[in-house]
């Protein structure tokens, strides 16, 4: 089983997403819009550009997204989007870039339980944690 990550958006998908795939080192495996798909019928002009579903592919972890239904999007609450790496210095890139633009909720910083970690909200407003192991 893999729990996977399934991202909602206000219009800016494609964005989020490319963003992404360069912080994370990935890859955008798949990107479709509501345009030319069966649920093209279904939204609004204005909303045929947008992304039905989305998938980033980073070694063997998968972030999925699309954007909200026009009407649909709810700020995200009560989830992070959870990182966790070995290596401090790629810690630290990742949660520095995640949080341009957005808003440190806990710096990047050494804790009781990690080497290094950081919450933040990043600018498409979503909340990420950033946690870097203690060596054992």
């Amino acid at each position: 089983m893999q729990i996977t990550p399934y991202l909602m958006f206000n219009g800016n998908c494609r964005e989020a997403m490319d963003f992404y795939a360069r912080v994370l080192g990935g890859k955008i495996d798949g990107m479709m819009t509501y345009g030319g798909s069966p649920a093209e019928a279904h939204v609004p002009a204005e909303s045929r550009d947008h992304i039905l579903h989305a998938r980033l592919v980073a070694g063997d972890q998968h972030l999925l997204a699309s954007d909200a239904p026009a009407g649909q999007y709810e700020k995200p609450q009560g989830i992070s989007v959870t990182l966790n790496l070995r290596d401090a210095a790629e810690g630290e890139r990742i949660f520095r870039a995640l949080a341009e633009n957005g808003r440190v909720t806990m710096p990047f910083q050494s804790t009781f339980w990690a080497a290094r970690f950081g919450m933040c909200t990043d600018r498409f407003g979503i909340p990420w944690m950033v946690n870097c192991d203690k060596e054992q």
